[in-house]
């Protein structure tokens, strides 16, 4: 059947809305391995996933922790060897390599320029090879919310 691949645009903070996904995707049973390769960005999105929901703390780990294959959430940087192939959250504006071998990529992307022009290009070779993206918008969402 293939990778299911969702594309989340439009949001001024990546961080912040990978968690509100993240957060989502466990209560509804799946576990993420969050791709992020910029190490203060991993910093901070350990510390958001602390912060953001004050009732519902959310489950979390970097990739290389001994408690990685029980842990709902787990993240770390470019190529790791992550312990499940349920979702892989991508947090960087490259195409994670390995991603065929999950059950859904969800790539979020923010408004800055740089980041939009690689989802785009990561749409267009998503497409190429026969994948079709879904896209989900974030600006439209906030809007409704």
């Amino acid at each position: 059947m293939g990778t299911e691949i969702h594309f989340y645009h439009n949001t001024p903070d990546r961080l912040a809305a990978a968690c509100r996904i993240a957060s989502r995707a466990v209560a509804a049973g799946r576990r993420l391995a969050i791709r992020i390769p910029d190490e203060p960005m991993r910093r901070r999105f350990d510390q958001l996933l602390w912060t953001a929901e004050p009732r519902g703390f959310v489950p979390h780990v970097a990739a290389d922790s001994p408690l990685a294959g029980e842990t709902p959430i787990v993240f770390g940087g470019a190529d790791e060897d992550w312990p499940h192939r349920d979702v892989l959250l991508n947090l960087g504006n490259d195409e994670p390599s390995g991603f065929e071998g999950f059950a859904m990529l969800m790539e979020v992307v923010g408004t800055d320029e740089p980041s939009r022009l690689a989802a785009r290009a990561r749409w267009r070779d998503y497409k190429a090879r026969g994948m079709a993206p879904i896209p989900h918008d974030l600006a439209q969402r906030s809007a409704a919310e």
